[in-house]
């Protein structure tokens, strides 16, 4: 079998330590991290990135959730495709019953993955296009956006560099003037849609089998 893996560039660390190993992945694609805040775009973009490889692989393993846009996805493209269960990128992570519980813990919570530590500060600022405004500095912006926020939540998912990856996020913190915490997660969610798209290449190689009988 031959698999795909088009995904958002802030899932990348995680999906590349669940796969990198695995020789099925032929073709590895990740695009810009911020593009779900046009959702419409987001979508018409992966279903021609999805599209084009039509013929080189089996199936797709969609690293993204749903983000606004992508319900029903896998019946607007020309390969077979899953995507990861989730509203968004950290419920992806975390699971929908514990992100809700660290929404209810504290609902101004920003959360920060190691896609999100990475991006930092910077990440923020094109996530809210805050480079657009000429003539003010950013954190004037970001003081009034994040105000009613009271902590960052860095997630662990156990891939390695936490150290590192927390670091970032104990940055983000400070620069928002955020009280900074930490957990662990599991992946649980991305696990379960990367076998879900080997079953699908393991069908295809199947169906090949009956064909050349």
């Amino acid at each position: 079998m031959k698999l795909g893996i088009i995904a958002c560039d802030v899932l990348k660390n995680e999906i590349e330590y669940l796969t990198k190993c695995n020789p099925h992945f032929v073709y590895r694609e990740y695009l810009e991290f911020a593009m779900h805040e046009y959702p419409d775009e987001m979508r018409n973009t992966i279903i021609d990135r999805i599209n084009a490889i039509v013929g080189q692989v089996d199936a797709v393993f969609l690293g993204y959730a749903r983000c606004d846009s992508l319900d029903d996805i896998d019946k607007a493209v020309k390969v077979p495709t899953v995507k990861i269960a989730g509203s968004d990128c950290i419920e992806a992570l975390l699971g929908p019953e514990e992100y809700y519980a660290e929404k209810k813990k504290c609902a101004g919570t920003w959360f920060s993955s190691p896609g999100w530590s990475e991006q930092g500060v910077n990440g923020l600022i094109k996530e809210f296009h805050l480079y657009c405004m000429e003539g003010y500095n950013p954190q004037f912006f970001l003081d009034i956006l994040f105000q009613s926020y009271e902590r960052c939540l860095f997630i662990d998912p156990g891939i390695g560099n936490t150290a590192e990856y927390r670091q970032e996020s104990e940055d983000v913190a400070k620069t928002l003037k955020l009280k900074h915490d930490c957990r662990t997660c599991g992946l649980d969610n991305l696990k379960a849609a990367i076998a879900a798209t080997e079953e699908l290449g393991r069908q295809a190689d199947l169906r090949r089998m009956h064909c050349a009988q």
